[in-house]
């Protein structure tokens, strides 16, 4: 998610989607696992299509165009699969509760787009289907666009329960920053490796501008410098982790290590010489705002293919990205962004129908993302397309700007200005991402709820002031380990580990 990140972590909060769709491609031909046309009953008679409910979640208004999306998104999945769609688009700030009571009340619910931070549960819950026997009858295609391993990264034990969107399966961390004092500076980017390397960066812009506040921001509120740089597989949670990518399947308590304890040292240094901003702990705004408020120049990010575009875009000037770490795969970057089918759905043969469209037929996925061409956009050369004539970002009737969560992003088109080899340089990042050792596993806290809920509250106190610079961790990093150790945390990774070994021998 990065939103394309969102942190991104981030993306920090992902999120659930009913999808009331259907789908047909424009050549008119079978999609795999679908039919031709409108299916007959057995007397000759036309069937009725079958009507998807599709809710998802979205970040802004709802747009005044998305009734002729769904109009033709529908008109194509009849003609395929003898279905047509209900797009429910929700607030995100409403998702969690409403998408809740869809799944508990009985409504018309068909597919549901499932977060990482809620997938584990749902499943625990009993309110997503078991999707393997419906991949293999319905979801070739969706088969055939995935390396199997990334497959694998929602499965509970053994079993599939949701298909991840195709977009960036990986991430690699380093900063982004306003390409202005880059070029003021004469500071090469591509001379930049390492962690260390950004304290030159920092101390001349510091130094030439005297009345900036600070030269680095948090990435969004209630994001640490550790949520934006990442050296460990996090296993989920970062209550017991992988500490490095070299194979290893020990579940190590991430405080305890050195390599935390110097990171967390470096920030204090650089929040000493007044690089990173004063209230990072405490802030509540956007990294991007902060920025272009003029209270920082540059954030830790989690990078990808185009990153510097996408920058560009939330700083509203040029940015310039400086990568430093290798791209990771591990279950949280593969399986942040999920579809399910609901426990309730009444015909899920023909939601994973449909889904299989999202991951296979091009007119379909570009109906989602970009709506209707002509009124949305226009075709200017394969694949990339424009705004028509008197529009543009701020006035287009369909601007949902969710093509990361759409299915398969790889058959999207590309806006004008973007990198035109974007999804094929993405294809490439994918393949060659370091893979964690333990892609696919996720951890189920329920018999250590109790040690895990103080544990979480200790974290909740700590974590922010030390890993924004705030205090000094050679004296709160010993305290908050103590606290770490008397709440049960070591408990935890006990049952992590436990876990994570039963899931090796079954994989």
């Amino acid at each position: 998610m990065k939103a394309t990140k969102m942190g991104f972590g981030l993306l920090l909060v992902m999120v659930l989607i009913a999808l009331s769709a259907c789908g047909s491609g424009s050549n008119g031909s079978a999609a795999p696992g679908g039919e031709s046309s409108a299916a007959a009953t057995g007397s000759g008679e036309t069937e009725a299509p079958y009507e998807l409910n599709v809710a998802f979640p979205i970040f802004g208004a709802v747009p005044s165009g998305i009734s002729e999306v769904e109009k033709a998104i529908s008109d194509l999945a009849k003609e395929k699969i003898n279905v047509t769609v209900k797009l429910t688009p929700i607030s995100i700030g409403a998702w969690t509760q409403q998408s809740n009571l869809m799944l508990t009340s009985g409504e018309k619910l068909d597919l549901l787009y499932v977060s990482g931070t809620a997938f584990t549960g749902l499943v625990s819950k009993g309110q997503l289907l078991e999707l393997d026997s419906l991949l293999n009858d319905h979801g070739q295609g969706i088969r055939e666009a995935f390396d199997p391993q990334f497959l694998k990264a929602t499965q509970v034990d053994g079993k599939t329960y949701a298909v991840p969107s195709k977009r960036e399966m990986a991430v690699d961390y380093g900063l982004s920053i306003l390409k202005r004092y880059t070029d003021k500076y004469g500071i090469d980017p591509n001379s930049i490796r390492t962690l260390e390397d950004l304290d030159g960066l920092f101390e001349t812009i510091k130094d030439g501008e005297p009345n900036l506040p600070a030269v680095l921001v948090p990435q969004s509120a209630g994001i640490s410098f550790v949520d934006s740089f990442r050296w460990f597989d996090p296993l989920g949670d970062s209550i017991g982790v992988l500490p490095d990518f070299n194979g290893g399947l020990t579940v190590t308590n991430l405080y305890e290590t050195p390599e935390y304890a110097e990171f967390v040292k470096k920030i204090r240094e650089w929040y000493q010489a007044g690089y990173v901003m004063k209230d990072s702990a405490t802030n509540k705004d956007n990294g991007n705002e902060l920025i272009k408020a003029g209270k920082g120049v540059a954030r830790l990010s989690n990078l990808k293919p185009g990153y510097e575009r996408q920058a560009s875009i939330e700083y509203g000037e040029e940015a310039a990205v400086i990568s430093l770490t290798p791209a990771y795969a591990t279950t949280s970057t593969v399986a942040g962004v999920n579809w399910g089918i609901p426990h309730n759905a009444k015909n899920p043969e023909k939601s994973m129908q449909f889904l299989n469209l999202m991951y296979t037929d091009r007119d379909i996925v570009n109906l989602f993302d970009w709506g209707i061409e002509g009124r949305d956009y226009v075709k200017k050369s394969d694949p990339i397309i424009g705004y028509p004539e008197g529009v543009d970002a701020t006035n287009v009737a369909y601007n949902l700007n969710l093509g990361w969560m759409f299915g398969n992003q790889m058959l999207s088109y590309i806006m004008e200005g973007e990198d035109p080899e974007l999804w094929q340089k993405m294809e490439e990042y994918n393949a060659n991402s370091v893979k964690s050792p333990a892609l696919g596993f996720s951890f189920d806290a329920a018999p250590v709820k109790t040690e895990y809920a103080a544990v979480t509250n200790v974290i909740n106190q700590y974590k922010l002031p030390i890993e924004t610079g705030s205090v000094d961790p050679d004296k709160m990093l010993p305290e908050f380990i103590a606290k770490l150790k008397s709440s049960g945390i070591d408990k935890i990774i006990a049952e992590k580990q436990k876990q994570l070994d039963e899931w090796k021998k079954n994989n």
